[in-house]
């Protein structure tokens, strides 16, 4: 048994999201992540991201709605970076929100959102100022974190949000 003090030597970490049709969700993580999937496979697909380090996998199952999760993310260093990935999302094809200057999970950020075939909300996101006092988890408006988008007109749209 190792002991308290035994240094872990991770690689990255590793995501494994449920999408209905792994087939349809490719195109999207291609744009999102700027790479091909490492490994596909029949109701399967892996991306070994190197920035940020990360094992992600599509797994195909069977659901009706979007699950427990929340949304995901990807944190970074400037509100330059988030705005180079809102670019790169908005020139791969995707249709990036933002939200600048923004109170949320008490902390002052700066993000930018999409949303993958399935539902599943990804931010990349800035903290510029954190550990606000309680009372200030939710942004100006009483809203927080995730935007629900539906598609109109082959534009996705914004249309609500939810607390995080």
């Amino acid at each position: 048994m190792a002991s308290d003090n035994t240094q872990i030597n991770t690689l990255k970490a590793h995501l494994a999201i449920n999408v209905r049709n792994v087939e349809a969700s490719i195109p999207f993580y291609i744009k999102m992540f700027g790479i091909e999937p490492s490994k596909v496979r029949t109701g399967y697909a892996k991306f070994d991201v190197q920035n940020p380090p990360l094992n992600f996998t599509l797994n195909q199952a069977a659901f009706s709605d979007s699950g427990a999760l929340s949304h995901l993310g990807i944190q970074v260093a400037s509100s330059d970076d988030v705005i180079a990935m809102r670019d790169r999302w908005k020139d791969s094809g995707l249709v990036p929100r933002e939200e600048m200057q923004t109170t949320c999970c008490y902390a002052v950020q700066d993000k930018a959102w999409v949303k993958d075939p399935d539902g599943n909300e990804w931010e990349v996101f800035v903290v510029l100022k954190d550990n606000l006092p309680e009372g200030t988890k939710r942004s100006e408006d009483g809203i927080c974190c995730t935007p629900t988008f539906v598609d109109i007109d082959g534009k996705n749209q914004e249309v609500n949000t939810s607390c995080c």
